[in-house]
């Protein structure tokens, strides 16, 4: 009973990377942005300014903000990358990497006119380019060609991380809005401006590390693709580092706690 109850109340250790869940993916890029905090709030300044100079405007004036930030927000992923390796790449590595963040990001504003998911979809599938041309060193073509194999190594893990990041952004700033606004155009506009320089790094973060999964999780081309598990992951209630059966077919696997 003593080592029951140790085991049930100790933290698990983290998952390595190639089952690393979406949780505990917002929580590494919620310590990363602890850690580097000042160096990470910067990131916050590109999205801060383009929602004021896009307050009071309609859609349309939103959307060309977009393009014309473009460049600024590839600049503001390849910054959040190198945070998270706390290595300073070389100046060709960060130029090929952010014109690869521009080229990606071109039809980003239109895809969320359709809804938020297609352009969250597309930058599944492709965004990742971005951190494989900074960390890997790659050309502009084997960028994207890496960016798409990254992506579609677990596209489901890529996707649900990165729309669980902008939910949780989405959450988290609109409550600070409300918490910070009173009466009058400025104060919301001023409220506004703080809940993106905030809580905007912490999606850039979220992405950036989010190369590291999906890395750990591609395979051979040539051999057989691994299966997602069936339990989510999770490590066992009981014994976190309980070993595996070793044999599917002679031994049952064992019950559940409380099933018994």
């Amino acid at each position: 009973m003593a080592r029951r109850g140790k085991a049930a109340g100790a933290t698990p250790p983290p998952l390595p990377h190639d089952r690393r869940p979406i949780g505990q993916l917002i929580a590494e890029a919620i310590r990363l942005y602890q850690r580097r905090f000042w160096a990470s709030l910067a990131l916050g300044l590109v999205l801060a300014a383009r929602d004021q100079l896009a307050y009071g405007h309609d859609s349309a004036f939103g959307t060309v903000l977009l393009w014309a930030f473009g460049p600024l927000l590839s600049a503001a992923y390849v910054a959040a990358c190198a945070i998270s390796t706390d290595a300073r790449p070389p100046r060709r590595a960060v130029a090929t990497a952010i014109t690869v963040g521009i080229l990606v990001y071109l039809p980003f504003p239109l895809l969320i006119r359709i809804f938020i998911l297609p352009g969250l979809a597309w930058f599944a599938l492709f965004g990742l380019a971005v951190p494989a041309a900074l960390h890997e060193r790659l050309r502009f073509r084997g960028a994207i060609r890496r960016g798409f194999e990254l992506g579609r190594a677990d596209f489901v893990h890529a996707l649900g991380g990165l729309a669980a990041l902008v939910l949780v952004y989405g959450v988290a700033s609109s409550a600070l809005v409300v918490l910070l606004r009173s009466q009058g155009d400025q104060a919301a506009r001023a409220a506004l401006f703080l809940a993106d320089l905030v809580l905007s790094p912490l999606v850039f973060l979220g992405a950036a590390l989010l190369y590291f999964d999906q890395a750990a999780r591609v395979v051979d081309s040539t051999g057989p693709r691994t299966r997602r598990s069936g339990d989510a992951d999770l490590l066992a209630a009981v014994e976190p580092d309980a070993a595996g059966r070793p044999d599917a077919e002679v031994e049952p696997r064992p019950a559940a706690p409380g099933q018994q």
